[in-house]
């Protein structure tokens, strides 16, 4: 990432818009910012923070600040940044609970591999040790979320190192960074340039990415397990967002069939006839069969913890490229791990590998995929009371704009999002994976459309999630839309009154009935809380009224919320032959149940489906 100060220069800058021309601490802090090519940071203010926000303000918004309505959702408005840009998001707090209430957000970032950096302001140097009110150690207090950088800074010739650092930490690990900032500190006057001298480190805001390519060697052994397979399978995850033709031209070189973690579903083409979809429990029936029978498995760019869905250890040779090379055999054992960039070791590696002449195993997996599509198509056909919610996501495949963003939430909307929804070549889509957090879908799906508001956004939302922050954060959509170049903001609210995922769960896991004052949700008209904002707002619960609705949303002036009423006794089945093992404790704990009987049904039939 190259990066480069503005013509004039920040100094000058900063010091013309403060009144009684000094540059403080704060102004030095957003100047970095600048420097660093942020172009917005997320945040909500207070007194501990307040002169880096007094600095903004100088800025004239450049950086942009963007008020969550919680912290949290900042720092996931932060991760998001950081996951549909590929740049740096960057959050501002203030002291004690607004810090506290940043930890999930930054666990999000570190989970899932991306460059955050928060900014936090604490009470003054004076004061710490003393249980001020407020006072929370916290570079203790972050020292797991950003183990790889947080430094409090405690004099003004730091400052500048401690954020260029923070900076180039988070792009060379892909990590949340966090800079502690004492009050006083921010306040004082900020050195035009730091003294050369002893105890003083100089530095500069800097940092480009390398070119990671395996040795030749190494590629050569790659190869010879690869081309020594028959029956070949590649897992593509998120290290191959730059790569997809690279993928696609080995896969095909190799006769392979295609599966991907939920973080690779966006940069691999679905549609191909050798694309199985998502692997794991919220995959689909061709994922799992192409992994119960391959020989070979070459991973690409993915961590996926699905362990229990890979080939069973023994079953297949494995070859695996990751930038990362704490990634290699950690989640199968591998027979070659080649550290390196994915677009740059495929391409070097497609050279050396072998035409498949043999078109049998990619006939058989070919065979797999439409069988896999015919059984989507009958469950999201299957009656509902009142709605099928695979027939609601699925229905988005036909509308969906080929400019959009997508944004999922977490909850029973990811098995219908990885199991039905194609996206165009093009679209991404995310959403907290491996930290798995509620409430991600709204603060994603905005900072999606900040970085690109001539792009529309689709946010895909379980009733869970909206009450947990995704109401809060209806109203910074209200308050932001017609600032947008397109005004299309489509946000799906599955509202079915339960936390299905969870309720599922516990049958499959614990073969516990439905708990339900654990489960159960208040009732709450999302609709029409939307129209309240100025909003659009749509209510359907019948099958014939999804497509209009889908329609009317991307046709309307305004953002919308569609709420569609669903039933929570759709199963999250997961594909066989692990479904299969979960059967006896689904029926188990159903048969404990009081008024079951649909669920039991749909159970019974999804089952059927796959065992055919």
């Amino acid at each position: 990432m190259a990066t480069h100060e503005s013509p004039t220069g920040p100094d000058e800058q900063a010091a013309a818009a403060v009144p009684d021309g000094q540059r403080l601490v704060a102004d030095l802090v957003v100047e970095r910012f600048r420097a660093w090519g942020v172009p917005r940071v997320f945040g909500y203010s207070g007194d501990g923070i307040n002169p880096v926000m007094g600095a903004l303000r100088r800025a004239a918004g450049d950086p942009a600040f963007v008020q969550a309505r919680h912290e949290e959702s900042a720092a996931l408005m932060a991760t998001g940044h950081a996951k549909y840009t590929g740049g740096v998001g960057v959050v501002l707090s203030t002291q004690g609970p607004g810090a506290v209430h940043l930890l999930n957000g930054l666990y999000d970032a570190k989970l899932d591999h991306q460059p955050v950096v928060a900014v936090v302001g604490q009470q003054p140097t004076t004061a710490l040790g003393a249980e001020y009110q407020q006072e929370l150690d916290l570079t203790a207090l972050f020292s797991d979320v950003a183990a790889q950088y947080v430094q409090a800074v405690l004099a003004p010739e730091q400052a500048g190192m401690v954020l260029d650092r923070a900076f180039r930490t988070a792009l060379a690990t892909r990590s949340p960074c966090v800079v502690v900032l004492p009050h006083d500190v921010q306040t004082q006057p900020a050195p035009a340039v730091p003294p050369h001298e002893h105890g003083v480190v100089a530095t500069s805001p800097q940092w480009r990415a390398p070119r990671v390519l395996p040795a030749d060697d190494d590629l050569a052994d790659a190869a010879e397990v690869l081309n020594a397979g028959r029956r070949v399978a590649l897992l593509v995850g998120q290290g191959a967002r730059d790569a997809g033709a690279t993928v696609r031209a080995v896969a095909e070189r190799l006769g392979a069939g295609v599966t991907t973690s939920l973080l690779g579903k966006p940069w691999w083409d679905e549609t191909l006839p050798t694309s199985c979809g998502v692997m794991g429990h919220l995959g689909t029936t061709a994922s799992a069969w192409l992994m119960q029978h391959c020989d070979t498995l070459l991973m690409v760019g993915t961590n996926d913890p699905w362990t229990e869905f890979y080939p069973a250890p023994g079953q297949a040779r494995a070859v695996q490229v990751d930038l990362d090379g704490r990634h290699l055999g950690n989640r199968y054992p591998v027979e070659v791990g080649l550290v390196g960039d994915a677009d740059e070791t495929l391409s070097a590696l497609l050279p050396l590998l072998t035409e498949r002449t043999d078109t049998g195993w990619r006939a058989q997996v070919a065979g797999e995929v439409e069988r896999w599509q015919r059984i989507a198509e009958e469950r999201a056909a299957l009656g509902a009371v009142p709605l099928n919610p695979e027939r609601v996501v699925r229905a988005l495949s036909a509308h969906l704009p080929e400019t959009a963003q997508v944004s999922v939430d977490v909850g029973s909307v990811v098995y219908w999002y990885a199991r039905h929804l194609r996206l165009p070549p093009g679209v991404p889509a995310h959403l907290s994976s491996t930290l798995a957090s509620m409430g991600s879908g709204l603060p994603y799906g905005l900072a999606a459309k900040l970085a690109a508001p001539d792009r529309p956004v689709v946010a895909l939302v379980g009733d869970g999630a909206m009450q947990m922050n995704g109401i809060a954060e209806l109203v910074t959509l209200a308050s932001r839309w017609q600032d947008w170049a397109d005004p299309h903001f489509v946000v799906l609210v599955l509202h079915n009154n339960d936390l299905a995922e969870v309720t599922w769960e516990q049958r499959e896991t614990e073969g516990d009935p439905r708990y339900d004052v654990s489960q159960s949700l208040p009732d709450f008209p999302y609709a029409r809380y939307a129209e309240l904002l100025g909003l659009g707002g749509i209510r359907i619960d019948s099958p014939a009224d999804v497509d209009d609705a889908w329609a009317h949303a991307f046709t309307a002036g305004r953002p919308v919320v569609i709420e569609a009423i669903v039933d929570p006794d759709v199963p999250l089945l997961p594909p066989f032959p692990a479904g299969a093992e979960k059967m006896d404790s689904f029926r188990r704990a159903l048969d404990a149940e009081d008024g079951s009987e649909r669920a039991r049904d749909l159970l019974e039939r999804q089952a059927k489906q796959e065992s055919d």
